[in-house]
């Protein structure tokens, strides 16, 4: 409970109706949410515009209102405020009602299209690992320190993150690492929030259909860095051509990272294998036990990070050597005749290069590559073709199947994919609309050695079809194929 006059602290609006001397029950922008003595925002969503719902709200026992226009008709006791955009707003009341937990922890949040959860989670562990007490915000799960909350987005809405904020807070956090999507930016979810740190990953293909175009996507990216204060750091991949970008107009400490070219923190591949990498970092040797250069990114993004956090360098390398990284990045698994099946949530066309070009530069040259791969419906319909064309490039079998499809037809989905296939290349596709044949199929072409990869879905748990959330786990079903084969 706090008072409205406090919630609305560093909130400009334009307008007040009442004497914002009442007291909040809590905050809600879900009309179907509302408890009575509760602060409604009206938020204008991509589907939902909440300004329709404002009457409802009041009725509902509503005790104030933030919108960014009146409704026609109110009865009650209700105190209204105008504000020029409610969803920034909901960022700024949320993080007020919960006392601004983000100020009370240091909170690094990661960016770009690929590595996200990767890096989130490695910096969870390491930090765990180095004695701290902390926070996880990422796509697979919310952590706060053994605690596990089962995660929605890949960025909460402002409401639940101030809340798990606050939780952490309560349980003695000293550190929340958290992903940073495009859309939370776009969005103004991370509104009101105070960070202590940033990192951009890469930049690449994803998210048209929300965003509309690459540029409208880079810039959604980039006012992330643009918001950090002075006293920051701004970290980036100096290998990324938009790594530079990022960094211009942000007032935060900017710092680089790079295996390319030159940056403030190096490091060198000297072996890359399904067993691990073995890395030079800073001029010292450090077998890790994640795969492929894309993770070497990672580890060092994370090595980074915690030389900015004021970590021991040989505590921190030394930690490097024991992280495991996300489920369903990269989950290998052996199974019959030394077939390796691979399960990985890469779907951008750059993510599924990544994976499938790591598998190249382990592979012996006689090991064939069988993927199994789809794209989401409801999604950016640009990437569909260049997925499907990136796996035949570097595949010696590829089978286009659905991921989830959503209220989409799978076949017509495929269909899209299919675009992306040469002439040249139709001899190793197939289309199989049931994903489940379509690993069964993966398996009964296998031989000796060879990889199998299953591509996109990764952590996820479910299909989702016409609406509806049906257990699927890509690698329950790769070990009951594996079973079967003995």
């Amino acid at each position: 409970m706090r008072q409205l006059s406090d919630i609305l602290q560093g909130l400009p609006f334009t307008e007040l109706q009442g004497s914002a001397d009442v007291t909040i029950s809590t905050v809600v922008f879900d009309s179907r949410k509302v408890v009575p003595g509760c602060l409604f925002v009206a938020v204008r969503g991509t589907v939902v515009d909440g300004h329709d719902y404002i009457e409802q709200a009041v009725k509902n026992g509503a005790a104030a209102v933030i919108c960014e226009e009146l409704p026609a008709h109110v009865t009650g006791e209700v105190d209204f405020l105008m504000v020029a955009n409610s969803a920034i707003a909901l960022g700024v009341v949320s993080a007020n009602f919960y006392d601004n937990p983000s100020k009370k922890l240091k909170l690094v949040g990661v960016t770009g299209t690929n590595g996200k959860t990767t890096v989130a989670t490695l910096l969870y562990q390491l930090f765990r690992d180095l004695g701290y007490k902390c926070g996880l915000l990422s796509t697979v799960e919310n952590q706060i320190n053994e605690k596990i909350i089962p995660s929605t987005h890949t960025t909460p809405d402002p409401v639940e993150l101030n809340s798990l904020l606050d939780d952490m807070v309560a349980q003695g956090c000293d550190y929340c690492f958290m992903e940073v999507s495009s859309h939370a930016v776009a969005q103004h979810r991370i509104e009101g929030l105070s960070f202590t740190g940033g990192i951009f990953t890469n930049l690449t293909h994803d998210h048209l259909d929300y965003h509309k175009t690459f540029d409208n996507y880079l810039k959604a990216k980039k006012a992330f860095f643009d918001g950090l204060p002075k006293n920051a750091f701004a970290l980036t991949n100096n290998d990324d051509r938009n790594g530079s970008v990022m960094l211009q107009n942000t007032k935060a400490h900017k710092k680089t990272y790079g295996l390319k070219t030159m940056a403030d923190y190096k490091a060198k591949i000297l072996e890359n294998q399904f067993g691990g990498l073995l890395l030079n970092i800073d001029n010292e040797e450090v077998w890790c036990k994640m795969v492929g250069s894309f993770n070497a990114y990672n580890l060092l993004a994370v090595f980074a990070t915690a030389m900015l956090l004021d970590q021991d360098r040989s505590k921190v390398l030394t930690s490097l050597s024991k992280l495991s990284g996300a489920e369903g990045r990269f989950d290998y698994t052996v199974g019959p005749n030394k077939i390796i099946g691979i399960v990985d949530y890469a779907h951008t066309p750059d993510a599924v290069k990544n994976v499938l070009s790591t598998i190249h530069d382990i592979r012996n040259t006689n090991e064939k590559v069988i993927t199994v791969i789809g794209c989401g419906g409801d999604r950016d319909k640009t990437k569909r073709p260049i997925m499907a064309k990136v796996a035949c490039e570097w595949s010696d079998k590829v089978i286009l199947t659905a991921d989830n499809p959503r209220s989409e037809d799978p076949a017509a989905i495929i269909k899209d994919m299919e675009q992306g296939v040469d002439a040249a290349f139709k001899r190793i596709t197939v289309s199989i609309t049931d994903r489940r044949e379509a690993i069964k199929t993966a398996c009964m072409l296998a031989q000796p050695g060879d990889i199998i990869l299953l591509a996109g879905k990764g952590h996820e748990k479910y299909q989702e079809i016409k609406g509806v959330k049906n257990h699927f786990d890509d690698k329950e079903e790769l070990l009951n194929q594996f079973k079967l084969m003995g």
